[in-house]
């Protein structure tokens, strides 16, 4: 390793850095500056934006069907089995980008860096069409339980409302948009904190009607159910619906944290501490979420399918209503609507660094990488929001059509990318065997890859050609469930032959010794010793005769 790190000081590779392509970018604009994105995020930033984008209206609403459908054990099942494969796609695509941090990183980068120039055009056009919609998703979410509380505003002013928000937050620099993000996501971690105490309590019959939950639920009216057709077969198909259904909670966290890593403060440090305490957080989260639902909250109410209204679809609204607590469902509707804002902050972010990235790499127009005196690509970020408009299609009647199309069509999308990260990493394995980089020398792995890569993507692959198996039954076809599932998948195709054909100089893959896995590293080495002695005199002083408060920030992953 000592010999290699040697070779890579003296290299001068040929190859464009991220740096150098922005200042081409610019040179041809003298009112634009030649800056890239800047590291502004900081660790705590980082994390809670990862568990922000996460945690939206699926954690708090969208349970409510898979409970419905499939029961509570089912629900619970299928959120540890998705815990444990979104774990695995974190930590191979945090092994490869705590190695290789450079400004404008993200996942479609790496596809073109260490797989092929297809593949990364592909997945970075399928990043920013797909982040875009589900900006559009979110904020509409927000506006329809808006509508919970009686009022005469008009969904399309909501709409605005938030859309301009949102927007406004990502022009900031990227310093204002981490610290809200941290606060927004903050709120939402909080509230299922405390939902998840409220559980334990209703479980013991704590509350105002002392009535013991305990597990009835799993008794009356069963802990699984039947989905399509009878018997066997039907609890099958429960399970895989809940399964496929409950990726959507989870969509995107793992893409979200290496963007960030982009503009984060010592990557290489804080990008592998930011994985690990989000994946915890995450099984914290949504598993013990899901099985407290399914304890405090019947899988045959009819408000969980029909009848309900915005937030009166909640699980959680449901069990307080049921419970007699009174206000509180207010409140988990107003936590709602902030989470969907979160949610449409953290995507829009991502979308616009997706474009960002495409464009320093030469796959979008050289305009969408100029960035401001602040690093923020000012471009990218305008032309990511036109994709939220979509948002006014839910004004009309048609709303709750429109709203499970997007539903189907992003889960499709990060089905495709999950399992294009696992071909990354897998890749990434092999130049580095190839090029003699030990797994010692790099600075993340886990123990459990590549196996947990090898199942993920197997998984993935199989989830996205039965993302919409319920209309092959017999009574349940629908052009537009078919076309919202399956589109995604000969977009994607598409997309790649598109480019492959039009470059067909390009090789289909990277030979692994020829990926280049030197370029950028030595300026990113150097801030990190930097960045290491101003931080290790900080943390001196802020923690000074306060030891418990650096305990507890170091396991919350403040720190």
């Amino acid at each position: 390793m000592a010999v290699y790190m040697q070779e890579l000081k003296e290299s001068n590779s040929p190859s464009q850095t991220a740096h150098q392509t922005v200042r081409d970018a610019t040179d041809d604009d003298p009112e634009s500056t030649s800056h890239g994105t800047k590291r502004g995020i900081k660790s705590r930033h980082a994390q809670m934006l990862a568990l922000g984008g996460a945690i939206g209206t699926g954690l708090f609403v969208s349970t409510g069907q898979a409970l419905a459908i499939a029961g509570p054990a089912f629900l619970f099942s299928a959120y540890l089995v998705i815990c444990f494969l979104v774990y695995a796609i974190m930590t191979a695509v945090t092994e490869v980008g705590a190695y290789l941090p450079v400004p404008g990183m993200s996942v479609a980068y790496y596809g073109n860096r260490i797989v092929s120039p297809s593949l990364g055009f592909a997945m970075g056009w399928l990043y920013w069409y797909t982040w875009g919609i589900s900006v559009a998703y979110e904020i509409t979410a927000a506006a329809v339980v808006i509508n919970y509380w009686p009022n005469t505003v008009p969904v399309a002013a909501w709409i605005t409302i938030m859309l301009v928000v949102i927007v406004a937050l990502n022009l900031l620099p990227v310093k204002f948009y981490g610290e809200s993000e941290f606060w927004f996501a903050s709120i939402k971690v909080f509230t299922i904190i405390g939902l998840l105490i409220l559980s334990v309590v209703l479980f013991f019959g704590g509350g105002p009607t002392h009535t013991r939950l305990g597990f009835w639920y799993w008794q009356d009216p069963g802990a699984a159910k039947e989905y399509l057709v009878g018997g066997a077969g039907g609890r099958f198909c429960a399970f895989l619906f809940t399964l496929i259904y409950s990726c959507f909670s989870f969509n995107f966290s793992p893409e979200l944290l290496i963007i960030a890593a982009g503009e984060m403060q010592s990557p290489r440090k804080n990008l592998p501490k930011a994985a690990l305490h989000s994946i915890w957080r995450l099984i914290l989260f949504y598993a013990l979420g899901a099985l407290a639902i399914g304890v405090i909250c019947r899988s045959d109410e009819p408000a969980l399918t029909n009848g309900g209204t915005g937030a009166a679809s909640s699980p959680w609204v449901i069990a307080i209503e049921r419970a007699g607590i009174h206000g509180l469902d207010s409140v988990i509707n107003a936590v709602v609507i902030t989470s969907a804002w979160s949610s449409g902050n953290s995507i829009l972010y991502m979308s616009s660094r997706a474009l960002y990235s495409l464009a320093v790499v030469g796959n979008a127009p050289r305009i969408f990488a100029r960035c401001n005196e602040h690093g923020v690509p000012v471009y990218a970020v305008i032309a990511s929001s036109l994709l939220s408009l979509l948002a006014y299609l839910n004004v009309g009647t048609i709303s709750g059509v429109v709203f499970n199309w997007f539903v189907s069509v992003i889960n499709t999308a990060a089905f495709i990318s999950w399992a294009c990260c696992c071909l990354i990493y897998f890749r990434f394995r092999k130049a580095c065997a190839a090029q003699g980089i030990s797994r010692s020398g790099l600075p993340y792995t886990s123990v459990l890859q590549p196996w947990a890569a090898w199942i993920a993507v197997v998984a993935f692959c199989l989830f996205g050609l039965l993302n919409g198996f319920s209309v092959f039954f017999p009574g349940h076809f629908t052009a537009s469930g078919f076309l919202t599932s399956y589109i995604g998948i000969p977009v994607f195709v598409l997309m790649y032959f598109g480019h492959r054909i039009s470059n067909r100089s390009d090789p289909w893959i990277r030979a692994p010794g020829s990926v280049d896995l030197k370029t950028g590293l030595v300026d990113t080495l150097a801030d990190e010793e930097l960045n290491a002695t101003v931080e290790a005199e900080a943390i001196s002083i802020k923690y000074v005769g306060q030891k418990w408060l650096r305990k507890v920030s170091m396991v919350w992953g403040w720190d």
